[in-house]
């Protein structure tokens, strides 16, 4: 069963530590994160100067692409719901000297989108969302025309037999809060429905995406 907000928050405190290392560990079967982390900010088409802001930044695994996507003229921010991810977070803007990287402890769904935005990015984060729609929607009436939402995540696929090779991967992810509940959240057909020019790019075997809109 899908985890609630609190519980969704309470996991991620336990998990913040030690998270990075973690989710690199997806590596071993062939999960190519980073790899689907850089494709979804590639689907950005960022330019010097532009703000973006990252829906879930976590531990701010995304920065390092983001800031050098932008610019020390743009600017980067990270909103998460969870303390001691944005704890780890502020941890890595310090270490690296990033002084365009703003950090804002916030749920998705009540998060307050800037006008005129050059960006919206989420990697594994927004299908934990439950009111991902209503959350890529606003984001949408955020961003400059022509300008892009990307999300990287998860997801089942069609093809015949998914469902059992799904139960059998569902104890890799369930220390993230992702259980087989959260296959009937789609996040790639909201951005199809509230943007324009939308694509959708499977990955690993269709177990994952990235998909992009342009406002």
């Amino acid at each position: 069963m899908a985890l609630d907000r609190s519980e969704v928050i309470e996991l991620y405190r336990r998990r913040a530590r030690r998270y990075d290392f973690t989710a690199n560990l997806y590596y071993l079967i062939g999960f190519r994160i980073e790899a689907y982390r850089r494709a979804a900010v590639a689907g950005l088409a960022l330019r010097s100067g532009d703000t973006v802001v990252d829906i879930g930044c976590g531990t701010g695994l995304n920065f390092r692409l983001l800031e050098r996507a932008v610019g020390s003229s743009g600017r980067v921010i990270g909103v998460d719901a969870t303390d001691a991810m944005l704890d780890r977070a502020r941890c890595r803007v310090a270490r690296e000297g990033w002084t365009n990287v703003e950090l804002v402890s916030c749920d998705a769904a009540r998060f307050d989108f800037p006008a005129e935005l050059g960006g919206i990015l989420s990697t594994f984060a927004l299908t934990l969302v439950s009111e991902y729609d209503a959350v890529i929607e606003r984001g949408a009436r955020a961003l400059r025309a022509g300008r892009r939402w990307a999300v990287a995540d998860l997801k089942q696929p069609g093809w015949r037999g998914a469902r059992l090779c799904a139960r059998a991967l569902a104890p890799l992810y369930r220390p993230f809060a992702v259980t087989l509940d959260l296959a009937s959240r789609h996040p790639w057909e909201s951005i199809a429905t509230h943007m324009k020019k939308s694509t959708l790019s499977p990955r690993f075997f269709g177990f994952a995406y990235v998909a992009t809109g342009e406002a």
